[in-house]
Protein backbone atom coordinates (compact mmCIF):
# COMPACT_ATOMS: atom_id res chain seq x y z
CA UNK A 1 0.00 0.00 0.00
CA UNK A 2 1.41 3.38 -1.02
CA UNK A 3 1.04 6.39 1.22
CA UNK A 4 -1.81 8.57 -0.05
CA UNK A 5 -1.35 12.12 -1.27
CA UNK A 6 -2.52 13.68 1.99
CA UNK A 7 -3.03 17.08 0.32
CA UNK A 8 -6.03 15.71 -1.64
CA UNK A 9 -7.01 12.84 0.69
CA UNK A 10 -10.64 12.76 1.87
CA UNK A 11 -11.84 10.82 4.94
CA UNK A 12 -14.64 8.28 4.89
CA UNK A 13 -15.55 9.40 8.43
CA UNK A 14 -14.61 12.01 11.00
CA UNK A 15 -14.11 11.14 14.64
CA UNK A 16 -12.77 12.34 17.97
CA UNK A 17 -10.74 11.11 20.92
CA UNK A 18 -10.91 12.73 24.35
CA UNK A 19 -8.23 12.21 27.00
CA UNK A 20 -8.91 13.51 30.51
CA UNK A 21 -5.52 14.25 32.08
CA UNK A 22 -4.98 15.31 35.68
CA UNK A 23 -2.49 14.76 38.48
CA UNK A 24 -0.10 12.78 36.26
CA UNK A 25 -2.85 10.35 35.25
CA UNK A 26 -4.84 9.85 32.05
CA UNK A 27 -8.25 8.28 31.60
CA UNK A 28 -8.09 5.34 29.19
CA UNK A 29 -10.61 2.72 28.11
CA UNK A 30 -10.50 -0.87 27.01
CA UNK A 31 -12.76 -0.75 23.98
CA UNK A 32 -15.41 -3.45 23.92
CA UNK A 33 -16.78 -3.15 20.37
CA UNK A 34 -16.28 -1.47 17.01
CA UNK A 35 -13.00 -0.37 15.44
CA UNK A 36 -10.21 -1.33 17.82
CA UNK A 37 -12.30 -3.63 20.04
CA UNK A 38 -10.05 -5.14 22.72
CA UNK A 39 -7.48 -2.37 22.46
CA UNK A 40 -6.78 0.38 24.96
CA UNK A 41 -7.55 3.90 23.76
CA UNK A 42 -9.28 7.05 24.92
CA UNK A 43 -13.01 7.67 24.87
CA UNK A 44 -14.21 8.76 21.45
CA UNK A 45 -16.04 7.91 18.28
CA UNK A 46 -17.76 9.30 15.23
CA UNK A 47 -18.87 12.89 14.78
CA UNK A 48 -22.62 12.88 14.06
CA UNK A 49 -24.04 14.96 11.16
CA UNK A 50 -24.35 18.61 12.21
CA UNK A 51 -22.26 18.05 15.36
CA UNK A 52 -19.05 19.93 16.12
CA UNK A 53 -15.91 18.02 17.04
CA UNK A 54 -15.83 19.41 20.63
CA UNK A 55 -19.50 18.48 21.13
CA UNK A 56 -18.79 14.97 19.82
CA UNK A 57 -15.84 14.60 22.21
CA UNK A 58 -18.05 15.51 25.17
CA UNK A 59 -20.95 13.31 24.02
CA UNK A 60 -18.76 10.27 23.33
CA UNK A 61 -16.98 10.59 26.68
CA UNK A 62 -20.30 10.84 28.51
CA UNK A 63 -21.76 7.86 26.60
CA UNK A 64 -18.70 5.63 27.04
CA UNK A 65 -17.61 6.40 30.62
CA UNK A 66 -20.30 8.60 32.22
CA UNK A 67 -18.10 11.67 32.59
CA UNK A 68 -18.55 15.20 31.23
CA UNK A 69 -15.09 16.57 30.39
CA UNK A 70 -14.23 20.15 31.27
CA UNK A 71 -11.36 22.38 30.20
CA UNK A 72 -11.52 20.79 26.73
CA UNK A 73 -8.90 21.82 24.16
CA UNK A 74 -7.84 20.50 20.77
CA UNK A 75 -4.46 18.77 21.00
CA UNK A 76 -3.92 17.42 17.49
CA UNK A 77 -5.21 15.71 14.40
CA UNK A 78 -4.83 12.13 13.20
CA UNK A 79 -5.22 10.98 9.60
CA UNK A 80 -5.67 7.25 9.00
CA UNK A 81 -5.77 5.38 5.72
CA UNK A 82 -6.55 1.67 5.86
CA UNK A 83 -5.68 -0.81 3.12
CA UNK A 84 -9.37 -1.79 2.81
CA UNK A 85 -10.22 1.79 1.76
CA UNK A 86 -11.52 3.10 5.10
CA UNK A 87 -10.19 6.60 5.82
CA UNK A 88 -10.58 8.39 9.17
CA UNK A 89 -9.81 11.94 10.25
CA UNK A 90 -9.72 12.22 14.03
CA UNK A 91 -9.44 15.32 16.21
CA UNK A 92 -7.73 14.62 19.53
CA UNK A 93 -8.85 16.59 22.57
CA UNK A 94 -7.54 16.82 26.10
CA UNK A 95 -9.52 17.85 29.15
CA UNK A 96 -8.26 19.09 32.52
CA UNK A 97 -11.01 17.36 34.45
CA UNK A 98 -14.52 15.99 34.39
CA UNK A 99 -17.78 15.94 36.27
CA UNK A 100 -19.93 12.94 37.02
CA UNK A 101 -19.32 9.39 38.11
CA UNK A 102 -17.08 7.13 36.03
CA UNK A 103 -18.93 3.99 34.91
CA UNK A 104 -18.28 0.96 32.74
CA UNK A 105 -20.62 0.68 29.74
CA UNK A 106 -21.24 -1.87 27.00
CA UNK A 107 -18.78 0.17 24.88
CA UNK A 108 -15.87 0.70 27.26
CA UNK A 109 -14.17 -0.30 30.49
CA UNK A 110 -12.51 2.89 31.82
CA UNK A 111 -9.42 3.09 34.03
CA UNK A 112 -6.78 5.60 35.10
CA UNK A 113 -3.15 5.10 34.06
CA UNK A 114 0.02 6.97 34.94
CA UNK A 115 1.04 9.19 32.03
CA UNK A 116 4.65 8.03 32.51
CA UNK A 117 3.69 4.36 32.14
CA UNK A 118 1.19 3.95 29.29
CA UNK A 119 0.27 0.42 28.13
CA UNK A 120 1.43 0.97 24.53
CA UNK A 121 1.67 -2.80 23.88
CA UNK A 122 -2.14 -2.99 24.21
CA UNK A 123 -2.86 0.14 22.15
CA UNK A 124 -2.92 0.96 18.45
CA UNK A 125 0.65 0.98 17.08
CA UNK A 126 0.46 4.70 16.20
CA UNK A 127 -0.30 5.80 19.77
CA UNK A 128 3.35 5.60 20.84
CA UNK A 129 4.23 8.02 18.02
CA UNK A 130 1.78 10.86 18.77
CA UNK A 131 0.76 10.51 22.43
CA UNK A 132 4.09 11.90 23.72
CA UNK A 133 3.35 15.06 21.70
CA UNK A 134 -0.10 15.31 23.29
CA UNK A 135 1.22 14.71 26.81
CA UNK A 136 3.91 17.39 26.28
CA UNK A 137 1.26 19.89 25.14
CA UNK A 138 2.76 20.14 21.62
CA UNK A 139 0.19 20.49 18.79
CA UNK A 140 0.59 17.67 16.27
CA UNK A 141 -0.64 16.12 13.05
CA UNK A 142 -0.16 12.39 12.58
CA UNK A 143 -0.41 10.50 9.28
CA UNK A 144 -0.75 6.72 9.40
CA UNK A 145 -1.40 3.84 7.02
CA UNK A 146 -2.69 0.51 8.34
CA UNK A 147 -3.48 -2.91 6.96
CA UNK A 148 -5.93 -4.13 9.59
CA UNK A 149 -4.08 -3.77 12.92
CA UNK A 150 -0.64 -3.61 11.29
CA UNK A 151 0.86 -0.14 10.89
CA UNK A 152 2.55 0.26 7.51
CA UNK A 153 3.57 3.93 7.65
CA UNK A 154 3.79 6.59 10.33
CA UNK A 155 4.64 10.29 10.37
CA UNK A 156 4.02 12.90 13.07
CA UNK A 157 4.69 16.58 12.58
CA UNK A 158 4.10 19.83 14.41
CA UNK A 159 0.79 21.57 13.81
CA UNK A 160 -2.93 21.48 14.31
Amino acid sequence: MNEPDWSVWKPTERGVLCFIIRDGRILLIRKKRGLGAGKINGPGGRIEPGESAPAAACRETREEVGLDPNGLSAAGELFFQFADGYALHCTVFTARGAEGEMIETDEAAPFWAQTADLPYAEMWADDKDWMPWMLAGKPFRGFFCFDGDRMLQSRVESGL
